[in-house]
């Protein structure tokens, strides 16, 4: 039996704070132009990853250095898997997946054929001539398969000192069925089985690690001695209970390997604890324990039973003061923390997985997969409350952390941090799959019910229910809800077997939306009108800038003969088709919208260009039917006026610094707003108004709503709404307090909406 020295310790540590150093199989030349150089180097890094996947850093030049994600392909990844000693590449992984490295951006635009022996054989931009930030690091999914013969001094890999999967097996018949499994015995990928663990001086600390990994929050004590009693009752030689009594184990030979596990319990994987490997014979290892069983308390997402619903209401009894933002998936996003009743982000200032996986906690997953920088979830807006959070990892919540507040020139909204949380396995990927499309991420949606494959009527079938059916076959946001797949081949499945679904968006299943059940009723049946998605990693995130609303905000009373293409594009109320035309006047509220992108992709008008309608009043394409809705509402809710825009020009009005313009509507230009810009529409612009000639003085709601319909994916629709209290007196109006819908907590709001009215002309 050997033991894990200091020095193993650490090099275990190495491996999980994710240094995979290789060279390639022979010396590389540099790119032809630059004449001979060095031996080329590579590396895989980056956290959390396995030994075949991560950042790809190059050592040139004597310093180490990665690659833009800029042009990158599956072809660039083949080239770089062969340098890493493995035998080809599986996919590759762009904007910093494994984090950002550090030092040079060695190579960009790399552009290979494949079939290169080197990187440098590759047409580049040359040695570290780049315009990318380390946010688009490029990163490979090598196949996991090695060359013949490969070998290389470098590679932290030994079969003695790490430890990849962990599972949990259940024993209790009930359990094998049931997802999520909270209960079982630990066991660790070994060879090409499992082994399993000896709980000599096992303790809850150990546990608590192990059921962060499996996405439970916390753990709870198990019952030894009915495990003692169970492998006796199974025998000591492999012989088994009746299959069909409640309790079995499988018939198969322990095979113990690790032993004296010790974690100190804010680990947030096995391999970070310090432990011992049993080596050679193991048949008499563990002598005088048993194999370690571990036991999860289920977060309340994920809770069965009425005693776990009952402590689940519990637990949303008040406002909780930390959420999840902008993730495609469940148990991921951009963390927000209520301060002051208002929502705000946290700075990345030495944000890590000790406070990330204290924020999974409180939220109810396991621990912390990803500690994310550099809003790598998208940008939040509003206050930035918190930086320099130290968690020490044991915290029942973000707020026992100590942390720095903010000042205005600490961060910036380019600097929120985010996390992705480890979630218990449910299973919910089996149960869908597409069909028929060109590549991976699109197809029709077929679902399994029973034993049954079959299709899904698209009758109201949007861009909500096509989220979810992203988010459960795990490829992120949807991009596009299909009505209509004649397109995509339907030669296997032609059956009809969900219809009528209707969800929120936050749902982990379709199962989980609203359905018709086993009565079927579609409109249009057959594969030609079934549902269908195309699904995309990345998505928009469009926001108004509230404070620009409350600052333009003024009455107009225009004549009516002005107003003639403002009537043909139905940008004034109803009663105006009633109005002594071309004498008299309209009473406009104006104000002017400037409406940004802080997501991690374009916002493109979900209609094609041959489809714009040209409007030759005021001589501009509309790419959509209705871009905005402006409302006033009372207090309560009541609309009595609106207004509704179509998109003039969808195009890049200014951006951040150091990002480029792409849309221009000039000349039939594309449309849509790039990531880091906003298109400004100014106040004096027509139809930038509500018509209010009906509305009578008192207080009431002004409220803007972007992409109202659902036409163009987003990966948060929460932030799309904004309001402001106003005061009309029947010739002026005051517009204060504007903010994002979701931006207040649940009270503020509630104040709001109940706004008993202003006492002067004073706006705070």
């Amino acid at each position: 039996m050997g033991s894990c020295s200091p020095r193993a310790r650490q090099e275990l540590l190495v491996l999980l704070s994710v240094w995979l150093w290789v060279g390639s199989t022979q010396p590389t030349p540099p790119a032809p132009t630059h004449g001979p150089g060095p031996q080329l180097k590579f590396r895989l890094a980056g956290y959390p990853r396995k030994h075949n996947e991560g950042r790809v850093e190059v050592f040139y030049n004597d310093e180490w250095g990665t690659i833009c994600d800029d042009d990158f392909t599956l072809a660039n990844a083949h080239v770089l898997c062969r340098h890493l000693g493995f035998v080809a590449a599986t996919g590759w992984a762009h904007s910093a997946k494994y984090g950002k490295g550090v030092g040079r951006i060695w190579l960009d635009n790399v552009n290979c054929a494949g079939g290169e022996k080197s990187i440098g054989d590759c047409k580049h931009r040359g040695w570290g001539n780049s315009d990318c930030s380390h946010e688009e690091d490029a990163g490979v999914i090598c196949k996991d398969e090695r060359i013949p013969g490969f070998k290389d001094s470098n590679i932290i890999e030994s079969e003695q000192s790490h430890v990849e999967e962990v599972r949990l097996r259940p024993v209790v018949a009930g359990g094998r069925r049931q997802l999520p499994v909270t209960e079982g015995i630990v066991e660790v990928r070994y060879k090409d089985g499992w082994a399993q663990i000896c709980d000599e001086g096992w303790n809850s600390q150990n546990s608590r690690v192990i059921c962060g990994m499996m996405g439970f929050p916390a753990e709870k004590k198990v019952n030894r001695n009915f495990y003692k009693r169970l492998r006796r009752a199974a025998g000591m030689k492999g012989r088994s209970l009746r299959p069909g009594s409640r309790l079995f184990t499988e018939r198969q030979q322990l095979n113990y390997r690790l032993h004296s596990v010790s974690c100190a319990g804010t680990e947030v994987h096995l391999s970070m604890c310090a432990f011992e490997f049993y080596q050679g014979n193991t048949s008499a290892a563990c002598g005088a324990g048993m194999p370690a069983v571990v036991s999860c308390v289920p977060g309340p997402l994920f809770a069965t039973g009425s005693a776990h619903k009952k402590k689940q209401r519990q637990q949303q009894q008040g406002q909780p003061r930390i959420r999840l933002k902008g993730g495609a998936k469940v148990g991921e996003g951009r963390v927000e923390v209520l301060k002051s009743s208002e929502w705000g982000t946290i700075c990345d200032d030495r944000w890590n997985l000790l406070s990330a996986s204290v924020v999974c906690r409180e939220l109810g997953f396991g621990s912390a997969k990803e500690a994310l920088t550099g809003a790598r979830m998208g940008q939040g807006t509003g206050p930035i409350h918190l930086n320099e959070v130290q968690c020490l990892g044991t915290e029942k919540s973000l707020w026992s952390c100590p942390f720095k507040n903010i000042t205005q020139e600490d961060c910036k909204h380019t600097e929120d941090a985010a996390i992705r949380c480890n979630i218990p396995y449910m299973g919910y990927e089996t149960l869908i799959r597409l069909a028929g499309g060109r590549t991976a991420f699109e197809g029709r949606v077929e679902v399994k019910r029973g034993s049954k494959w079959g299709t899904v009527c698209s009758d109201g079938w949007t861009t909500k229910e096509a989220m979810v059916a992203c988010r459960q076959l795990g490829l992120g946001y949807s991009l596009h809800a299909v009505t209509e797949t004649w397109y995509w081949d339907a030669s296997n499945v032609t059956e009809m077997v969900l219809s009528g679904v209707k969800c929120a968006g936050h749902e982990m299943a379709l199962s989980h939306c609203r359905h018709h059940g086993p009565r079927l009723s579609c409109r249009n049946t057959g594969t030609r009108f079934a549902a269908g998605v195309i699904c995309s990693e990345t998505a928009s995130d469009l926001l108004l800038h509230a404070p620009l609303v409350q600052e333009t905000a003024y009455i107009e009373d225009r004549p009516l003969h002005m107003l003639y293409c403002a009537a043909e594009e139905n940008c004034l109320s109803s009663s105006a088709r009633l109005a002594n035309w071309p004498y008299g006047h309209r009473r406009l509220l104006r104000f002017s919208s400037q409406i940004h992108n802080n997501g991690r992709a374009d916002f493109r008008p979900k209609a094609g260009r041959h489809s714009w309608v040209w409007h030759e009043c005021h001589r501009h394409y509309h790419s959509m039917d209705i871009f905005t809705h402006y409302d006033i509402l009372t207090p309560n809710g009541t609309k009595v006026a609106e207004g509704h825009k179509a998109s003039f020009c969808l195009e890049d009005t200014e951006c951040e610094e150091d990002v480029a313009k792409r849309y221009e509507c000039a000349n039939f230009g594309e449309q849509g707003i790039t990531v880091g810009c906003w298109d400004l529409y100014r106040h004096d612009i027509d139809c930038q108004w509500i018509d209010i000639t009906d509305v009578k003085p008192g207080n009431y709601i002004l409220q803007v709503v972007i992409n109202p319909n659902f036409e163009v994916a987003e990966s948060d629709f929460t932030n799309n709404a904004m309001k402001c209290n106003c005061k009309y007196d029947g010739h002026r109006i005051w517009v204060h307090s504007c903010h994002i819908g979701d931006a207040l907590s649940e009270e503020a709001n509630k104040r709001f909406e109940q706004y008993p009215g202003q006492l002067n002309n004073q706006i705070s």
